[in-house]
């Protein structure tokens, strides 16, 4: 499945929202990859599926879950929590606005700070490489996001989340690659909106 993007999963975590409100249950869920990409840093126009770890009242979020993709036709596992492999025990979360209720009831939804989603995209790489892989350009572009400015802040960053002895050499050589093609892009970024000689 393919979602089309930050105003379908909108609609869904909204639904789910009103039925946590009717029924007076507070459900606190953490959204990460492509779907925080998608509603917080507008970095995704669409993603498979939305990846959360819920906290509160798993077995409501489920039902409601299940009822939301019937409505949309979409599958019963769009919102599901693959993504705890992936997660830090040093989390950076931020309560979304729009998703902030309080105890009487509601949906109050978390996603990660730039630099923790970084962190996470890179474990996160994929084997097959740095080639057609949506990883890559969610890297470079949280890079930005997050202000880190070369290969060796990024790892750094990386070591502030995980345990040096979990980021597989794979994952170190990924960030390294994919840094150098940054810090290129920016260099000739700046070279191209650099002054410009008006002739004679």
């Amino acid at each position: 499945m393919t979602m089309p993007g930050r105003q379908d999963i909108l609609r869904g975590l909204r639904a789910i929202d009103d039925m946590a409100r009717a029924a007076g249950v507070v459900v606190d869920l953490s959204i990460y990859g492509g779907a925080a990409l998608a509603l917080v840093f507008d970095l995704r126009r669409a993603t498979k599926d939305v990846a959360a770890v819920v906290n509160g009242s798993p077995d409501f979020l489920r039902q409601a879950a299940r009822d939301v993709a019937a409505v949309e036709g979409w599958p019963e596992d769009w919102l599901n929590d693959g993504v705890k492999a992936f997660t830090s025990r040093q989390e950076q979360m931020e309560l979304m606005a729009d998703f902030d209720n309080t105890a009487e009831g509601g949906l109050r939804i978390y996603t990660p700070t730039p630099e923790y989603l970084f962190a996470m995209k890179c474990m996160a790489m994929r084997q097959e490489g740095l080639e057609g892989s949506h990883d890559v350009s969610d890297i470079e572009a949280l890079a930005d996001v997050a202000h880190i400015e070369n290969a060796k802040d990024a790892l750094a960053l990386v070591e502030a989340f995980y345990p040096p002895e979990r980021i597989p050499a794979k994952v170190r050589f990924g960030v390294e690659e994919i840094m150098e093609r940054v810090v290129a892009r920016r260099a000739a970024a700046r070279s191209d909106s650099g002054p410009r000689s008006s002739g004679a």
